[in-house]
C-alpha cells in the first residue's frame, strides 16, 4: 500500500508509469508531471478503469475513499463511467430546466386571454423570478417558496402572495408531469400564511355611480382613458374587453359589437348591442384612433392596447380605489338592471355569463338582443341622469 510520502516523492519519467496502492488503486504518473489517481476494475468480464482525480488536490485518504464508493457501485453491476455520464447529463438536463424556463412554458399552454397571460407573468416577473427564476426546479426547497411568501405578504400583498403561490404549484405540476421534478414544494408550506379573504366590491348606489362617473369625467385625465371608462360602463363589459377593443369588432351602423371568442374569458363570441351613447363615443374615437387596430391605442406603442393600469390609477387619483374597482362596474350593473325590473335571463346574457345548458345558451343568443338592445339604452339614459344629478348637486 502506498504512502503519502511517496505520492509526494514520485517524479515524472519519460513514459508513464503507476503506483499501485491496494484493490485496483493506483497512481499513474505522467510524463507531464501530472499524477492522476485511478481505479481498475472488471464488469461483465470487460475490463476498465475510473478516473477518481489528480494528487495532491486528491489526497491518497480521499482517493482511498473514492475508490471505496466506487467499488460498489461494481460489485452492485454499475459501470461507474457510464454511470457518472448519465450523471453528467442529468445535471445537464437540470441546469436548463430552471424555474423561469419551465413557468414561461407552462404559461404558453395555458388558453388564456392575452391580458391575463401578461399579468400573471409581470408577477413571475416581480415576486418570484428574482428569488428562484435562474434556479433548477430540483433544487428548489419549501423554504424557497416559504420565503417568497412571507416577504410578498408582509409587503401588505397578500393577494398577491397568494397567487404567487398557486402559481409555483402550477409550475410545478408542469414540471413533474413532463419528468423534470419529483415533488411539489408547495405543498408542506400551503397552509403557511393565513387563507387570503377576497374582498368583493359591493355594488354602487345610483348616487354613487352618479359621482363616480361625474368625478371620472372631470378628473382631466387622458382623454382616451376616460372614454375607455364610459364604454366598460355603457356596454357593462370587463375592463380588458373594453381596453382591448378592435375596430373591427364594431358594426357602428348596425349598433352591434362583437366581441371574438378569443378575448372572452368564457371563450364564446358576445354580441354587445350598443346605445346611442356608446356610438357617439366611438364616432368621437374613431376621429383620433379610426387608423389604428385598437380603439384604445397604447400611449407608447399604437400597436398594443392601452394598459388598464390606466383605469386604477386614475381611480387611486380620485380616491376611489378603496370603494370601487372597474370589475365592481359589472356587480352594479347586475344589481340595478334588476331593480329597473329587467329579466334575469337578459341581465346574464349582456354580462355573457356562462349557460350551462347549450340548447338554452343558443336560444338567449338568439332572442335577446332586441330585449337586451333596449335594456341597455335604458342603461345608458340612466347613467347619463345619475351623472347630470351628481354634477347639478357639487355646483
Amino acid at each position: 500500500m502506498l504512502t503519502d510520502a511517496q505520492c509526494r516523492a514520485s517524479k515524472a519519467r519519460e513514459g508513464i508509469y503507476r503506483l499501485n496502492d491496494y484493490k485496483g488503486l493506483y497512481l499513474e504518473i505522467k510524463p507531464n508531471g501530472i499524477k492522476a489517481w485511478r481505479y481498475r476494475f472488471k464488469l461483465n468480464d470487460k475490463a476498465s478503469w475510473y478516473a477518481l482525480g489528480d494528487y495532491p488536490s486528491v489526497t491518497l485518504g480521499d482517493a482511498r475513499v473514492k475508490c471505496d464508493a466506487v467499488r460498489k457501485q461494481v460489485k452492485e453491476g454499475i459501470n461507474p463511467v457510464q454511470h457518472r455520464q448519465i450523471e453528467r447529463i442529468k445535471r445537464e438536463l437540470d441546469s436548463a430546466n430552471t424555474f423561469e424556463a419551465i413557468a414561461q412554458e407552462w404559461l404558453a399552454l395555458k388558453d388564456w386571454a392575452v391580458i391575463t397571460k401578461t399579468r400573471r407573468l409581470d408577477m413571475l416577473k416581480r415576486v418570484v423570478f428574482p428569488s428562484i427564476g435562474k434556479l433548477p426546479v430540483r433544487q428548489i426547497t419549501s423554504a424557497h417558496v416559504l420565503d417568497i411568501m412571507n416577504r410578498t405578504a408582509k409587503r401588505g400583498a397578500p393577494t398577491v402572495a397568494a397567487e404567487a403561490k398557486r402559481t409555483i404549484s402550477a409550475v410545478f405540476g408542469h414540471a413533474a408531469a413532463t419528468l423534470r421534478a419529483d415533488t411539489d414544494p408547495v405543498w408542506p408550506v400551503r397552509n403557511a400564511l393565513p387563507p387570503n379573504k377576497t374582498q368583493h366590491k359591493r355594488a354602487l348606489s345610483v348616487e354613487e355611480v352618479g359621482k363616480l362617473l361625474a368625478d371620472f369625467d372631470g378628473h382631466g385625465g387622458n382623454f382616451q382613458t376616460i372614454q375607455a371608462f364610459r364604454l366598460m360602463w355603457l356596454t357593462l363589459s370587463r375592463p380588458n374587453e373594453s381596453i382591448q377593443a378592435e375596430w373591427c369588432e364594431f358594426d357602428l351602423e348596425k349598433t352591434l359589437w362583437t366581441i371574438p371568442a378569443g378575448r372572452m374569458k368564457a371563450r364564446r363570441e358576445h354580441v354587445v348591442p350598443l346605445p346611442t351613447q356608446a356610438v357617439i363615443l366611438l364616432n368621437a374615437m374613431h376621429a383620433i384612433t379610426g387608423h389604428t387596430k385598437f380603439v384604445f391605442p397604447n400611449r407608447d406603442d399604437r400597436q398594443r392596447p392601452m394598459s388598464d393600469a390606466a383605469l386604477r390609477q386614475a381611480l387611486k387619483k380620485l380616491g376611489w380605489a378603496t370603494k370601487y374597482s372597474p370589475h365592481g362596474t359589472r356587480t352594479t350593473g347586475s344589481t340595478r338592471l334588476n331593480e329597473m325590473g329587467y329579466r334575469p335571463d337578459a341581465i346574464e346574457t349582456q354580462l355573457a355569463h356562462a349557460e350551462p345548458n347549450s340548447v338554452r345558451r343558443t336560444y338567449n343568443h338568439a332572442t335577446y338582443i332586441e330585449e337586451r338592445r333596449a335594456m341597455m339604452q335604458d342603461w345608458a339614459d340612466k347613467l347619463t341622469e345619475w351623472k347630470r344629478t351628481a354634477v347639478e348637486q357639487g355646483e
